[in-house]
């Protein structure tokens, strides 16, 4: 019986991909409509994302055009929005709403960089929960099986570190420079 490490490189992708999303959540003073994807409005007795109720469109670079398909959804997209405290400011009329993404200061930014770094480090502790799950999988393998995969495994957690660690100076250097 051999060790097959096809799986285990699939969810050290998929922790990838999770901080990806999240640092799109996190605004560096540019519109993008990421932010918005975590929110939930009620809409018809459900919580539905604000993407599902409205178009969101790029304005200008500061701010977002969300522009519910229900005129009757502008008020709660509004509050959800608001309630989200993501820093915005929220300006709504009779077409839709505007979130309006305000210039980061000095502080602000290193505040952000902080929770970027936060991120990192949860991505990095799945990543080490994940390592120790396969290596208990090679138990009852023979010694030389074992040994060859846990290379196998510390070279994609390697590999794995480094894309986390390139995502996050890509956000932390778009931060610092917007």
């Amino acid at each position: 019986m051999s060790y097959n490490i096809q799986n285990f490189k699939v969810e050290l992708k998929k922790i990838e991909e999770w901080l990806g999303k999240e640092y799109g959540s996190v605004h560096t003073g540019r519109a993008t409509p990421m932010i918005l994807d975590n929110i939930m409005i009620e809409s018809y007795g459900s919580y539905m994302p604000i993407k599902n109720v409205a178009s969101v469109s790029i304005e200008d670079p500061k701010t977002l055009r969300i522009a519910p398909w229900d005129k009757n959804q502008i008020k709660g997209i509004e509050s959800a929005i608001n309630a989200a405290n993501l820093g915005l400011s929220v300006l709504s009329d009779s077409d839709g709403v505007r979130a309006i993404f305000p210039m980061l200061t000095t502080e602000n930014r290193t505040k952000l960089v902080k929770i970027l770094k936060e991120k990192l480090e949860d991505a990095r502790i799945s990543v080490r929960k994940e390592r120790q799950i396969e290596i208990d999988k090679t138990e009852g393998l023979p010694e030389d099986d074992v040994k060859r995969a846990k290379e196998d495994i510390q070279k994609c957690v390697d590999e794995s570190n480094q894309n986390l660690e390139a995502i996050f100076n890509k956000k932390e250097t778009d931060l610092m420079n917007n």
